[in-house]
């Protein structure tokens, strides 16, 4: 855990680094490698009595590897973390490690959608019995608690929909029934939530979002408390996951500017939000470190801060007026992923939901607010919601007035 003296933008910077070990280079540099030599018998013997005996091979990392993990576990303030190809692979062999035929898992009902997926695919094909809860309604969760249930996942804010959930208050549930509770954080990060004081077992990221930063490289990592890590770290082993050296390089790099870059995302989207939830082709917006929101309320309680991606209702559903609001646009382009430098729009629609109505209607838009001027970024959504309906036209604010970040 990085210590109370420093602020965790200053961990940020000198987290998992150790200059000396590589001629005082700043950065740790991109390791390469499949098989690593022990300098004795004595010290292979020693290796591999940490819990895993093929410790001495590059699956299981090099210095590049190692260097990151100590970075995410300190900045999460956990007892170890691991690295996995992408954040869905981290997800889900999260999942497996904790989870077995027989068992029974509970999902908020927001949860990322391939996570959702995998949970009906191939957790029920493994004999684990799935279920959802109302992620706003954490008596939901304890009415299906059961003594099958072994985990329970949860995001927050939800995947596309953005409902908080109360996180002490669900992770005092599932412990009082033996669960392990799994936290998907990509969309606050290290910073802006510390899962760990919250009752949270596992912390997950999809570190090619907010962690990467820059749209070029794939990556996960799950961070476990000392009574959790050994399940997760031997679920890793188990099935070989492992990532390359250049993309944990690129994790690396983007992780110094994490803090810096997450101000602006979130300045960004707290503009775009309070000047679109007045727009009269807007129905509604989610964004929870939005005042206006319904879990404003427990993200001031429980987190530290925000990211950039939000979602939108537009007040029509018809085809030809949403393409012609999508092609548009364009400082927003149109693509999955986000936390990069760019500004996207995803067209979603109608969110899968199995518990309730997923929050609002109309059409849903998830939009990630980039490092673009604010004012730009405006004038390019107002042009584009212009095309909802041409009768319709509202001033964009100055650029004075728009000028986040």
């Amino acid at each position: 855990m990085h210590s109370p003296r420093r602020h965790p933008n200053t961990t940020l910077l000198h987290c998992g680094r150790d200059s000396q070990r590589f001629d005082g280079l700043v950065n740790v540099p991109v390791c390469r490698g499949s098989t690593l030599l022990a300098e004795s018998f004595d010290a292979w013997e020693r290796a591999r009595q940490g819990g895993n005996p093929y410790a001495h091979y590059g699956r299981f990392g090099t210095a590049t590897t190692h260097a990151f993990e100590r970075a995410i576990a300190e900045l999460e303030g956990g007892h170890g973390s691991r690295v996995f190809p992408s954040g869905l692979s981290a997800c889900t062999h999260a999942l497996l490690a904790f989870l077995a035929s027989g068992d029974h898992a509970l999902f908020s009902d927001s949860v990322y959608g391939p996570t959702r997926a995998f949970a009906e695919r191939v957790l029920k094909r493994l004999g684990i019995a799935v279920d959802y809860f109302d992620p706003c309604d954490p008596e939901d969760l304890a009415r299906q608690l059961r003594a099958q249930t072994r985990l329970v996942f949860v995001e927050a804010p939800g995947s596309l929909t953005f409902e908080m959930i109360d996180l002490p208050r669900v992770c005092v549930l599932a412990h009082s029934a033996s669960a392990t509770v799994v936290m998907d954080n990509t969309w606050a990060t290290p910073l802006g939530c510390r899962p760990f004081e919250l009752g949270v077992d596992v912390s997950l990221h999809a570190a090619t979002k907010y962690i990467v930063g820059h749209s070029d490289a794939l990556l996960g990592v799950a961070t476990a408390t000392p009574d959790a890590w050994e399940r997760l770290r031997d679920g890793a082993q188990d099935f070989g996951e492992t990532a390359g050296p250049d993309d944990l390089y690129l994790a690396l790099r983007g992780l110094r500017t994490l803090g810096v870059r997450l101000e602006r995302h979130a300045a960004n989207a707290r503009c775009l939000v309070d000047q679109l939830a007045d727009h009269p082709m807007i129905a509604s917006v989610h964004y929870p470190a939005s005042p206006r929101d319904p879990g404003y309320e427990l993200w001031q309680r429980d987190f530290d801060g925000a990211s950039g991606l939000f979602g939108v209702r537009l007040k029509t559903s018809e085809r030809d007026a949403i393409e012609r609001f999508f092609d548009r646009l364009e400082l927003f382009g149109i693509g999955l992923s986000w936390g990069g430098f760019e500004s996207l729009a995803l067209p979603v629609g109608t969110p899968l939901r199995s518990r309730a109505q997923a929050n609002g209607e109309g059409y849903l838009v998830r939009f990630h607010a980039g490092l673009e001027q604010a004012c730009d970024l405006l004038a390019d959504l107002d042009q584009a919601l212009a095309a909802l309906d041409p009768r319709v036209s509202v001033a964009v604010p100055s650029a004075v007035n728009a000028s986040a970040g």
